[in-house]
């Protein structure tokens, strides 16, 4: 008896397809050549999330619309060496992600296949040749198989254009699959358009639509906060302060590119590559910026050192590495089809990221605690108070954002088929909102106000302590007779045409 069980052929395509999901719901395939699994061979046309043609029982559509997979001139081309034989069926199979185990079997527990083989269409379950599949115990009418052969010497053949409606919420997925030895070299060609009831945009990526227009108006409102201020103070502006602005900037900028590119996708159904290149572009650069921002505050820059010294060169190089590790990266996940990456790859891309994030943290805290110390050395009170409120901020983000990412690991290895995609949309929408608080808790702290400057960086107060600083750390003082101490004492320095003191001079040349 045949014994129908979850498919070997499917579960590693559906744990590959649903990382790296085709960022398009006009899915086009340009020659895709077929793969051989097991005893079929095999083209992923597509996997989206689909609501249901009508009213979702959540409310998270809030229009009422038709949801449908619509095929359009798909073609199958075969060598003109190879069109010398009538061939078996090659089938379109679509199916819902909890329907993935109707599709393959074994006889009498054997090893499982995907395409009928001689012993099983014996028992009469299936025709030889064609993909094993038995109907949905929920929608009898699912899946969909659907297929065309070649006839004679014919080198192309068409499927008719067809739509199929979707009436049930859920992760769809669509192969073209055929078993046919012979037809080894064939090749695939037309689309296929998915819609949901709301609009071209796939029912992942939804969700992120409306949250870019959110965080495009709380930029807005954060940036007439600071542009008000900014306005207001402007005679008390410090360096830190510029950055900032440029970092509110930036964000405004990448929040509304990003609303668009995901307003034109669902309104054609293509992504607008332009727009999703600036929108990378500017992320990329919004967090570089931040990131050395960070840096630089931690560092004391503009509030206890007036330059980087020696440093800058390092920053730029840090800053610089991280921007094209990154770029790389979000141009990769956001333009084209990201499913022809492997894992191997994506994590290729994705540990040189991660690394450079462990780095900024390292080197920013290990500043902060070295200006920490010293601001506690000056008793600058005032800037002691911003920094350790500012230390606070970072340590609670760091914390939020590693208990983020054990849920972000935890989510995926449990959700292997992507069932849960209506929340996935949370996971990138959260970096979005920390990163905006923290910016939120700086432009707090760092105000733009009548009393900034006693913020900055001043030469009166950090001179006299460097000075004494160096001399307490690389001279080490040696006893002084007390008449000695008494004639330094009483000494009147007397000021050179240079500007030097005098008494200073003799001083150095004694140590």
């Amino acid at each position: 008896m045949l014994k129908l069980r979850d498919s070997f052929f499917f579960l590693p395509i559906l744990c590959f397809c649903f990382v790296f999901i085709v960022d398009g719901s006009v899915h086009e395939y340009n020659g895709e050549k077929f793969v051989g699994k097991g005893n079929a061979f095999v083209v992923h046309g597509g996997s989206e999330g689909i609501y249901s043609s009508f009213a979702d029982p959540y409310n998270v559509t809030a229009t009422i619309g038709d949801s449908y997979i619509r095929f359009e001139k798909v073609t199958f081309r075969r060598p003109k060496e190879a069109a010398n034989f009538s061939s078996k069926a090659i089938q379109a199979v679509v199916f819902e992600v909890e329907d993935r185990d109707s599709i393959g079997g074994s006889a009498y527990g054997g090893q499982r296949a995907v395409c009928c083989t001689a012993d099983i269409a014996k028992l009469g379950v299936c025709l030889e040749g064609e993909v094993i599949y038995r109907p949905s115990t929920e929608n009898p009418n699912w899946p969909k198989v659907f297929g065309i052969s070649f006839n004679g010497d014919d080198e192309v053949a068409t499927l008719r254009s067809r739509s199929i409606k979707i009436t049930k919420t859920g992760m769809y997925n669509l192969y073209f699959i055929h078993c046919d030895v012979n037809l080894k070299d064939l090749t695939v060609e037309g689309k296929t358009i998915w819609k949901n009831p709301n609009g071209y945009l796939p029912g992942r990526m939804a969700p992120l639509m409306n949250f870019y227009g959110f965080m495009s108006l709380a930029f807005v409102i954060l940036g007439i906060f600071w542009f008000s201020q900014y306005a207001r103070f402007w005679r008390e502006i410090f360096p830190l302060q510029n950055c900032i602005t440029l970092v509110i900037t930036l964000g405004m900028l990448e929040m509304a590119l990003w609303y668009f590119d995901y307003a034109e996708f669902n309104e054609s159904g293509i992504r607008p590559v332009g727009i999703t290149m600036w929108a990378v572009s500017f992320g990329t650069i919004k967090r570089t910026v931040s990131w050395i921002i960070i840096l630089m505050v931690s560092m004391g820059y503009g509030v206890v050192r007036p330059t980087l010294g020696g440093l800058t060169s390092k920053v730029i190089m840090l800053g610089a590495t991280f921007f094209l590790a990154s770029e790389v990266l979000e141009v990769v996940e956001n333009v084209g089809a990201v499913s022809d990456l492997s894992g191997k790859a994506r994590l290729f891309l994705v540990l040189p990221v991660a690394i450079l994030d462990a780095f900024f943290i390292l080197w920013i805290f290990t500043s902060l605690s070295a200006t920490l110390n010293k601001l506690q050395a000056r008793r600058m009170t005032v800037k002691l108070d911003i920094y350790r409120k500012f230390t606070n901020a970072l340590a609670v983000a760091v914390i939020v954002s590693v208990g983020w990412i054990c849920y972000e690991l935890y989510f995926k290895l449990n959700d292997v088929y992507n069932e849960q995609w209506q929340s996935a949309w949370i996971i990138p929408a959260f970096w979005q909102v920390l990163s905006f608080s923290l910016l939120c808790v700086i432009c707090v702290l760092w105000a733009p106000s009548q009393n900034s400057m006693r913020y900055a960086y001043s030469d009166e107060a950090n001179e006299g302590f460097d000075k004494d600083d160096t001399t307490l750390t690389l001279i080490k003082p040696s006893p002084t007779p007390m008449k000695d101490f008494k004639s330094a004492a009483e000494a009147r320095p007397v000021q050179g045409h240079n500007g030097a003191w005098n008494g200073d001079l003799e001083e150095d040349k004694t140590v």
